[in-house]
């Protein structure tokens, strides 16, 4: 770095004005730690931008001078990749204030934002005018639309809509040497040439700064089913699976599976919960039903729940009859995340694998487990109709140092069985720092070459994102 501190942060005064630049310790702590509260960074200063322009001139200033850049958005990440690192010098830049919805067309059924907006504002802007954007985080309330866009998310209704990829039609990113790249087209086709946007989405602020997006929307739908069905085994959740999707084909918009060690989690993190069963059992399943249209989701759920039971795929089941209840067991599915939560340190994984291989790798990896560490819990629920599971596990109390290193052993035993079963080990979180070296490490030799040029490419100083996704490539090679 050329220029000392009271240097950058002059400049970045003098183009942002005060409020733009957050330097004293107490008000930089909240962009420091990461939602988990476990890891930390230490930036070199954090800069606020309010326009794309802003970020250009921050991003060109820092390419002449050669200071590292890291972008960070709602901060609700789980791998690290929006946290300064601690070991070189970064220049945090905060898109909380790039936050406008620029416009929205209801017949195109699009909308183009800033990159700093919040998801539960876009989904509320798009409502208002009978439109529905599908991304739905558990962080909605505060993650935003840039960071989604970073790490490709994913969410709940994936099954239906797809992930972040599939709901983005334009892009406008700030590259590395601070030049603007304006993809804002609200286009449903467009088959000429290179798709640029996509190399941006899931790039993880490694090639550029997502500053704005044009975002493909829904009719919005006028009625939803939801219900909890308890089951016997993971087996008989696919099977489930296999006959809801056949039989509810594009209106199935979310089919989640709860084992009872989850559900126990949510209870625990809120003791006046309500079990919505009197008994006991081994799997839950969640599921929505959406429709735009005269469609009688009522029958379509009680057919489901019928065959379900006739079969023995299903013991019991409670089906919503408000939109409270709904959300009351949606709830129970948010609150499992902040029983683990409390749970303190554990191994948080989010994997994918075909569906077809749940239940196998379910047995295996539980079993795999157990063996290394029998006094750990495993906690694994996730999204069945995308593949997407959330294989977690809370260690035994143990010396800080001790469950660190077990937590590793777990997580190498996992990842090296994902990967027998052709999996992927991040369906919907990234990659970002926490992942970076197992993720090398499954790559060719191919892959790797490929990966290394087109970062070359975009950012040949290596200064944004650094040793995220990829690794620190010597100077030398």
């Amino acid at each position: 770095m050329q220029l000392d501190l009271p240097e950058i942060i002059d400049f970045l005064t003098t183009h942002l004005g005060d409020g733009g630049v957050i330097r004293d310790p107490a008000s930089v702590e909240r962009y420091t730690v990461d939602w988990a509260g476990n890891r930390r960074g230490d930036p070199l200063v954090v800069a606020r931008p309010r326009t794309t322009h802003e970020v250009a001139t921050i991003v060109a200033f820092c390419h002449r001078n050669v200071i590292r850049v890291v972008a960070q958005g709602g901060h609700t990440g789980l791998v690290g990749g929006a946290l300064p690192d601690t070991d070189h010098p970064e220049l945090m830049i905060s898109l909380e204030r790039l936050n406008r919805v620029r416009s929205l067309d209801p017949l195109n059924l699009t909308m183009a934002v800033d990159a700093g907006c919040i998801l539960q504002q876009i989904k509320d802007t798009a409502e208002a005018e009978e439109c529905f954007f599908p991304l739905s985080l558990g962080a909605q309330g505060s993650c935003q639309i840039g960071g989604n866009i970073s790490t490709n998310a994913g969410g709940l209704n994936v099954l239906r809509y797809g992930m972040m990829r599939q709901l983005v039609l334009g892009l406008e990113v700030v590259l590395p040497d601070g030049r603007i790249w304006n993809g804002m087209k609200a286009l449903h086709k467009d088959n000429s040439g290179y798709d640029l946007k996509q190399l941006f989405i899931g790039a993880e602020g490694t090639l550029g700064i997502v500053t704005g997006a044009v975002l493909k929307l829904s009719p919005r739908p006028s009625m939803s089913r939801t219900a909890l069905l308890a089951l016997p085994s993971i087996e008989a959740a696919l099977e489930l699976y296999d006959q809801a999707r056949r039989h509810c084909c594009d209106l199935l918009s979310a089919f989640e599976l709860i084992p009872r060690a989850c559900l126990e989690l949510a209870f625990e993190a809120a003791p006046q919960t309500p079990d919505p069963f009197d008994t006991a059992y081994p799997v839950y399943v969640l599921l929505d039903i959406t429709a735009s249209g005269p469609v009688d989701l009522d029958s379509l759920v009680e057919q489901l729940f019928e065959a379900g039971l006739s079969s023995g795929q299903v013991l019991d089941g409670v089906l919503a009859g408000s939109e409270s209840q709904a959300n009351q067991l949606w709830k129970i599915r948010e609150l499992m995340v902040e029983g683990q939560q409390r749970r303190g340190e554990h191994l948080r994984t989010d994997i994918s694998l075909p569906i077809s291989s749940i239940a196998e790798f379910f047995a295996d990896a539980s079993h795999r487990m157990a063996t290394l560490s029998p006094e750990s819990t495993v906690i694994a629920y996730g999204h069945v109709g995308d593949g997407n599971l959330h294989f977690n596990v809370l260690p035994p109390a143990l010396p800080l140092e001790d469950q660190k290193a077990l937590l590793q052993r777990l997580e190498t035993a996992l990842f090296e069985l994902v990967e027998r079963f052709d999996g992927s080990i991040s369906a919907e979180h990234g990659i970002g720092r926490t992942k970076q070296r197992p993720y090398w490490a499954t790559l060719s030799d191919t892959e790797k070459e490929l990966l290394t040029g087109i970062k070359h490419l975009f950012d040949p100083q290596q200064l944004m994102a650094v040793g995220r996704i990829l690794p620190e490539i010597p100077e030398n090679e």
